[in-house]
């Protein structure tokens, strides 16, 4: 399967860009010089809200506009990051209202796989058995519609997140039991969450590095999210997203532990989030991973 390689567009409109975004037009044709085949979209403004494309025209324009920077949409990434999900068992009803009406704008605009995370930092007094099944069963009947849509569901677990522990990420998974459920696999996070233990609560369950992790989880993985790691948490909080090269991780062990996994592709994700010069970082950062993934025949 040829690789194709797309880039997270919230790393320039979040952290230090949060007060000035790039503009979103610049970062689409800066995209297409450099050669990407792909953007995750950002689902909040000024970049993919639903609500900033509120007609079937401005969807198809939006639409066209990608097409003709030769860019797709290798996953949107949809704010529910209102919704606390874990937080109130109150808000399932609110959250696949909202999930529906990420869902049509994604069908709109020609994507077909929408990110999902617990966006609960902590857990909240009481049963954590309720919480879990609370997600487990929103997040089934989320990919019972998407099913029917033909859209998959991503979930990014990370450290700042309740559900970090690797036997945890895999049984939630298991528990919704979705053939169109996945996660999205990012090997920061994964260094972070299972190898470092990061921000987990308890006793600590680690693995011995990322490609451990992979093989735990295997067939789980719906895509993938390229980016280095130093072991460090950004502000304590999630996986500093380290620029290639200026980490730990070895990238091609982890990509043939991906693929002895059952991970092909299509998609390579570069994830730049909160990195604080990600706008100087787009072309040096494809060419890291086109090169990689050649190294490995997988593009």
């Amino acid at each position: 399967m040829q690789g194709k390689i797309s880039v997270g567009t919230s790393a320039f409109a979040i952290g230090a860009y949060k007060d000035h975004p790039v503009p979103f037009d610049e970062v689409l044709k800066r995209l297409s010089a450099a050669a990407y085949d792909g953007i995750e979209l950002f689902g909040e403004r000024p970049y993919g809200h639903p609500d900033d494309y509120p007609t079937a025209e401005s969807r198809r324009a939006l639409r066209d506009k990608l097409a003709g920077l030769n860019l797709e949409i290798s996953n949107y990434g949809a704010d529910f990051w209102g919704i606390p999900l874990g937080e109130d068992d109150g808000t399932a009803r609110k959250y696949e209202e909202a999930f529906k009406h990420n869902l049509e704008f994604c069908l709109d605009i020609g994507a077909d796989s929408i990110r999902v995370d617990t966006v609960v930092d902590k857990y909240p007094a009481g049963d954590r058995r309720k919480v879990r099944e609370r997600y487990v069963s929103t997040w089934r009947r989320c990919a019972e519609f998407a099913g029917k849509a033909k859209v998959n569901i991503y979930w990014e677990f990370e450290p700042g997140f309740i559900i970090n522990k690797p036997s945890e990420v895999a049984k939630l998974v298991d528990d919704i039991g979705a053939p169109n459920f996945k996660l999205m696999f990012d090997t920061c996070h994964a260094q972070m969450s299972g190898v470092q233990g990061a921000r987990q609560e308890g006793a600590k369950e680690t693995l011995p590095d990322v490609s451990a992790f992979i093989a735990a989880v295997g067939p789980r993985i719906g895509t993938v999210h390229l980016i280095d790691s130093d072991n460090t948490l950004h502000h304590d909080f999630t996986s500093t997203h380290a620029p290639f090269g200026e980490g730990i991780l070895r990238f091609d062990d982890i990509i043939e532990a991906l693929k002895k996994a059952g991970y092909h592709g299509p998609w390579w994700t570069i994830d730049l989030c909160f990195w604080p010069t990600a706008w100087d970082l787009v072309e040096s950062s494809q060419r890291f991973v086109s090169d990689l993934l050649k190294r490995h025949g997988l593009r």
